[in-house]
Formats: structure tokens, C-alpha cells, sequence
């Protein structure tokens, strides 16, 4: 099996069961508060990869290495994640997690602009039948959308695309755990920084007084439990760096327009386990979607598939 295909079905599963995992302890820990532990806590577990892929490579990170991972960490975990979390107040959180599944439209032509990556006949194919499943979870006939929220999510969108597509860049010189741990560094401290300010009480009245008391004063220690720290640890070692190293090795082996595809196996995934786990029904609508989500997906992998293993040349599909 490609081992580009291998980290994409890591990241798939680590990805699909965050909401999932989340449900368990909903309410007890500050979004903002649990952004922050699950990317640090991503940061220390990778850490000791990061450093074996270094030295294994002989390479070392300059200042202007930094400065990149700086601004990796920047767009895609301290700006993109609270933007995500700020879309859920103003509209239901199951839009925001489709909405938020499309960025592979995004990463598609982004790549293509930015590394050159081409797009082939399957790919549009693959991004129709998924924007179609997209649509159908939605169901936009009978859901009352909110624009500051769907104009939230889809910024959010972009920014996680922008940050996909900016981690390739530096994947090939330093592999997928450098860049993922340095990225969650950086972000997890420019998040610590925000909580800090949060506490000032002037900055604390003004986010209050615009109706986002999750935002003012975020806690760092207070809410972590021993029942809720399992469910913590697996969100942050598990989803935030199981999952988001293996998206970043993935693009190792695969273009970022077939990895980023990760995100449109998640809505159909995640109301799977939820169904399983929680018992939540999977209406008719969401179980089209699903199926042409995973149509869509197989449409863009099992050709490129096909083509890595008989040498066959997909050159206009």
C-alpha cells in the first residue's frame, strides 16, 4: 500500500472522531483554553520525532526556517482555529464542520497556483460529486443559514487551506513532523499569548460586550479533570499530532489536492461514529451526502492509485 495512502486514512480517522471525542466532555473545558493543550500538548509528543527526523536528514532550522513556521503556526492555528470556534456561536455547528470540509476546493487550486500542482480531469469529477454531498448534509432547502457565520467558516476554510498548502512547501526539505511540530509550537504560543491578554481588564469588558464571554478572561489550568484529561490527551496527541503529522507526511508521497481530501472523508465518517457512539440519527439527506462524499474520494484516489502501481498515465484523468 502507498504510504501516502496509509497517512491519509491515519488522518482521516484522528480527524473524523475530534467532534465525536469532544461530545464527551462538551462544556467542561474552554474552547480557547483547549485549542492551546491540544496544540501544545501535539507540540511535546512530537517533538522527539521532529528531532530524529532532523538529525536523520542532517539538517538544522534557521532563522528564517522559524519565521516561516512562525507564520505557519500563525494562519493555520492561531487565527484559523478561533475564527472555526467563533463561527459556531453564530451558526449550527454541523454547517461549520461540513462547511469546513470543503477546503480541499480551495487547497486544489491553491496548489495548483502556488507549487504547481495540476488539475486533472478525476479531481474536478471528485470535487463536484464531494461539493454535492457537501450541499446535501447541508441541506440548504430546510436550514436557515446564518452569513456571519457561513462568512466566518469559509475564512476559516481558507486559512486552513492557505496553511496546507504553505506546510508542502517546506515538507519535502524537512518532512512532515518538523513541520508539524514547529507549526503547533508557534501557534500553541501565540494562543498562550491571547489567553494572557484576555485578562486584561479592559480587553475582557470589550469581548464581553460583544457577546463572547468564551473569549474574556480564557482560563489555562481550571476545567481539566482526571475523568475529561483521557478524552484531552487524545484530542491533542492523538488528533492535534497523530493527525496532523500524518496529514503533513502524507503530502510526502501524495499531491496536497489528494491529501487535503482528508476533509471531505470527515463528514462522512464522523456521523458514522457519531451514530455508533452517541446513538445521534443519520437522516436520508445526510446519508446521500455520505455516499457522495466517498464517491467523490474514490474518484480522485483510486485512479492516481492505479496509476502509481501499473505505471499507467492518467495524463487527462
Amino acid at each position: 500500500m502507498n504510504r501516502g495512502y496509509l497517512f491519509i486514512a491515519i488522518a482521516t480517522v484522528m480527524f473524523g472522531t475530534f467532534e465525536v471525542a469532544l461530545k464527551y466532555i462538551a462544556g467542561e473545558v474552554n474552547s480557547v483554553q483547549l485549542t492551546f493543550a491540544r496544540f501544545f500538548i501535539g507540540f511535546l509528543f512530537l517533538a522527539p520525532l521532529a528531532w530524529r527526523t532532523l538529525k536523520k536528514r542532517g539538517l538544522s532550522v534557521s532563522g528564517r526556517d522559524l519565521g516561516y513556521f512562525a507564520l505557519l503556526g500563525l494562519v493555520g492555528i492561531a487565527l484559523c482555529m478561533p475564527i472555526y470556534q467563533l463561527s459556531v456561536n453564530y451558526t449550527d455547528s454541523g454547517v461549520v464542520a461540513v462547511l469546513f470540509s470543503c477546503n480541499p476546493v480551495f487547497v486544489t487550486f491553491l496548489a495548483f497556483l502556488f507549487l504547481g500542482e495540476p488539475i486533472r480531469g478525476r479531481h474536478i469529477a471528485a470535487l463536484v460529486l464531494e461539493v454535492a454531498g457537501t450541499v446535501a448534509i447541508i441541506n440548504p432547502f430546510e436550514t436557515r443559514l446564518n452569513m456571519v457565520g457561513v462568512a466566518l467558516t469559509l475564512a476559516a476554510t481558507i486559512l486552513f487551506a492557505i496553511y496546507g498548502v504553505m506546510g508542502k512547501k517546506k515538507v519535502a526539505q524537512f518532512g512532515g513532523p518538523v513541520v508539524t511540530c514547529f507549526g503547533f509550537l508557534f501557534g500553541s504560543l501565540i494562543i498562550l499569548v491571547f489567553i494572557g491578554v484576555t485578562h486584561i481588564p479592559a480587553v475582557a469588558d470589550a469581548i464581553l460586550g460583544m457577546g463572547l464571554p468564551a473569549f474574556a478572561n480564557v482560563p489555562l489550568i481550571s476545567g481539566y479533570t482526571l475523568e475529561n484529561l483521557p478524552v484531552v490527551l487524545y484530542v491533542s496527541a492523538g488528533v492535534a499530532g497523530i493527525g496532523f503529522c500524518a496529514y503533513f507526511m502524507a503530502m510526502e508521497y501524495q499531491p496536497a489536492s489528494i491529501v487535503s481530501l482528508v476533509y471531505f472523508f470527515k463528514p462522512a465518517l464522523s456521523p458514522v461514529l457519531a451514530w455508533a457512539l452517541h446513538g445521534e440519527e443519520i437522516p436520508f439527506n445526510m446519508l446521500m451526502g455520505i455516499i457522495l462524499i466517498v464517491a467523490g474520494s474514490f474518484c480522485a484516489i483510486v485512479p492516481g492509485a492505479i496509476e502509481a502501481k501499473k505505471g499507467i498515465a492518467f495524463s487527462r484523468f
